[in-house]
């Protein structure tokens, strides 16, 4: 006796569900990442076309704005604390490193006398902060 054989249809894997869930973990990845910038003070750094330093958790951030206000972890300062804070962080870690984040038109004579508070406090790790050039022409605007 001969039989006939069914024909059997290939089977298919649906694979839109899939595609579902990994469109929806990409939106949920992208909706959730937080970007990490600069925080709290406007300043205008300047250009540079240099290497950046890493930033370390120790390291203590000088904010200078435009209008000559110095800020030290997104607070006002005047100088007198300021050298009070940087002489309290020289006692316990003589290697901070201080980070001068000054806006382009901040007076060149600010920046030193921070940077001179500094060193004669006994910190000589002392670094300015820049933005990297937008152009790479290697000229500064």
């Amino acid at each position: 006796m001969k039989f006939r054989r069914q024909r059997r249809e290939p089977t298919r894997v649906d694979v839109t569900p899939l595609i579902d869930i990994i469109f929806q973990l990409v939106l949920f990845f992208m909706v959730s990442t937080t970007f990490v910038t600069s925080p709290g003070i406007n300043v205008d750094l300047p250009r540079s076309s240099t290497e950046a330093l890493l930033n370390q958790e120790e390291d203590l951030h000088i904010w200078m704005t435009d209008s000559g206000v110095v800020y030290l972890d997104k607070q006002p300062v005047d100088f007198d604390s300021l050298k009070t804070i940087l002489e309290q962080r020289a006692t316990s870690d003589p290697t901070t490193r201080v980070i001068i984040e000054a806006d382009t038109k901040v007076e060149h004579g600010l920046v030193v006398g921070v940077m001179d508070l500094a060193r004669s406090i006994g910190l000589e790790r002392l670094a300015i902060a820049t933005d990297p050039e937008s152009d790479g022409s290697g000229n500064n605007p």
